[in-house]
C-alpha cells in the first residue's frame, strides 16, 4: 500500500467517534497524519468519549487507547491558530484533508474562502492545489443556508459526505458505526481500509 499523507481536522460538531476512527485506519495502516484539533473540538470529544478522563494531551491518550497498532504510522499536531504550519502552504506534498466532524461554522468559512484559522486555510490549500477535501458534517436538520454553502464547496472541488452510518452491516457497537464513516473518508482518498463489511446485496430478494 502507497504511503498516504493525509490531514485530519476536528471541530466542534458532535461525532468524535468518526473521527477517532478515521485517524485510528490512517495511522494502523501505516499513512502519515497531520491534526488539527479546534478548542470546540477537543471539548466535544471530552464530553463524548473517554477522553474525558484524560488530563493530558490528546496523541497521549489516542495512543494509550488504541495502543501499538497506531504507531506504524507519523502523526503531527498543528494548532488550530497556527498559520505559519507547512501545511498553511500549498508547496507541501499532501494527498488530502478531512474535516471529520465539520461544523457549519466551519463549512460556511471554507465555502468563503475567509481562511480565519488553520483549518480553514489548509482546506482552501487543498481546493487551490485541487487535492481531495472531504468535509463530514453532523447536523439535522439543515437550513437552507447550510444546503448553498454545501453547493459552494462542492462546485469548488470538495466532497461533502454526511456523518450517516448505514446499518445493513448490522453494528453492534458505538465503534462500528464510526468505522463505517471512516471507511467512507478513506475510500475517497484512494484507501481501502477494510473496516466495515461491503453491501453484497440483498439476502433474500424472491419476489420483489
Amino acid at each position: 500500500m502507497t504511503r498516504k499523507h493525509i490531514i485530519i481536522a476536528l471541530t466542534g460538531a458532535s461525532g468524535g467517534i468518526y473521527f477517532l476512527r478515521t485517524v485510528r485506519a490512517l495511522l494502523r495502516d501505516g499513512h502519515r497524519v497531520d491534526l488539527i484539533l479546534s478548542k470546540y473540538g477537543l471539548l466535544t470529544l471530552k464530553e463524548e468519549t473517554d477522553f474525558r478522563d484524560h488530563d493530558g494531551r490528546f496523541i497521549d491518550y489516542f495512543y494509550r487507547k488504541y495502543g501499538d497498532e497506531v504507531r506504524r504510522g507519523e502523526v503531527v499536531t498543528y494548532a488550530p491558530h497556527d498559520q505559519t504550519a507547512p501545511i498553511a502552504s500549498g508547496s507541501g506534498s499532501i494527498d488530502g484533508m478531512a474535516i471529520v466532524p465539520c461544523t457549519m461554522k466551519t463549512l460556511s468559512g471554507v465555502a468563503h474562502g475567509s481562511s480565519g484559522n488553520l483549518i480553514e486555510r489548509a482546506a482552501d490549500v487543498m481546493l487551490k492545489e485541487r487535492k481531495r477535501l472531504v468535509l463530514v458534517p453532523r447536523e439535522a436538520p439543515y437550513n437552507l443556508i447550510h444546503l448553498k454553502n454545501m453547493v459552494e464547496v462542492t462546485e469548488a472541488g470538495a466532497v461533502v459526505l454526511p456523518a450517516s452510518p448505514a446499518f445493513y452491516q448490522r453494528p453492534e457497537t458505538i465503534e462500528d458505526l464510526g468505522d463505517f464513516v471512516a471507511q467512507r473518508v478513506l475510500k475517497l482518498f484512494g484507501i481501502d481500509a477494510d473496516l466495515s463489511p461491503k453491501w453484497t446485496g440483498l439476502r433474500s430478494s424472491a419476489g420483489t
